[in-house]
């Protein structure tokens, strides 16, 4: 069994549109996670950018392999702490609202878009993504990554678990009124399909959106391990295989589904 896995959650972003301020907050907190002995550390969604910025996305936009990248890789490189971060990435001439994994020899290991689209604000913007689950093995755990509204489908969550994701990532930018999506629903998810489950949002206000915070880790049981507030914080937890596979020998959801009474 691998040993617990400390993880940083990152609730707080950059000055909005300006990637110099994230980049250099993202450095601060990657130095607060490495000196709290965290190896990973995540933030929210379009982290590096800002998400209600309409069309300025289109002028951010870079390339998988663009200097956004290369500078997040520099500071996974330079603290010992691997960063999961989001951005507008271009490719083939469109736009998707993406999370990345950089490890810290500076290696991408993981590159997700946004499946499910919120409103206007993305549809308008971004291309959906096309892959489902998207995950990658990571010291000894297998991580999983989601975008905000993703978490809402519960066949996403499900996906990842019955592909073997024992830790979902799930960058957010949830807004005022909908605290229930933290609070209620996303222990649910965790609860349902036995994985760890951190929520990463924001906190701050972009245009006519106030973000709630809220950011938490929760358990296989749906416990919350780790709850931030409503204001800007940085919280260090461990995530324990063991957690997951007691809960599982107590009783596990997914030996027990009838997939032939719903074909999934």
């Amino acid at each position: 069994m691998p040993a617990p896995l400390r993880v940083a959650l990152d609730q707080g972003t950059g000055r909005s549109g300006d990637t110099a301020s994230a980049l250099t907050r993202l450095r601060d907190r990657a130095r607060a996670a490495a000196a709290a002995g965290a190896t990973l550390l995540v933030g929210p969604e379009m982290s590096l950018t800002g998400y209600n910025i309409g069309e300025r996305v289109r002028e951010l936009a870079e390339p998988e392999d663009g200097p956004l990248y290369e500078a997040v890789a520099r500071i996974a490189v330079d603290t010992g702490v691997a960063v999961v971060y989001g951005f507008p990435e271009l490719a083939d001439g469109r736009i998707h609202n993406a999370i990345r994994l950089v490890d810290t020899t500076g290696s991408s290991r993981a590159l997700y878009r946004k499946t499910h689209l919120f409103k206007d604000l993305d549809r308008g913007l971004f291309a959906p993504g096309a892959d489902l689950p998207v995950q990658v093995d990571f010291e000894g755990h297998r991580l999983g990554f989601l975008i905000c509204y993703d978490v809402e489908f519960p066949e996403t969550v499900r996906a990842h678990a019955l592909a073997g994701t024992t830790f979902l990532l799930v960058p957010t930018g949830l807004m005022a009124p909908n605290t229930s999506i933290s609070t209620l629903l996303v222990p649910a998810r965790a609860m349902e399909n036995q994985i760890h489950l951190a929520y990463v949002n924001r906190c701050d206000g972009e245009g006519d959106l106030d973000y709630v915070g809220l950011s938490t880790l929760v358990g296989p049981d749906g416990t919350e391990l780790l709850r931030a507030g409503p204001t800007e914080e940085l919280l260090i937890g461990e995530v324990d295989p063991s957690a997951t596979e007691a809960v599982r020998a107590e009783l596990s959801y997914l030996d027990d589904r009838r997939a032939d009474l719903y074909g999934h």
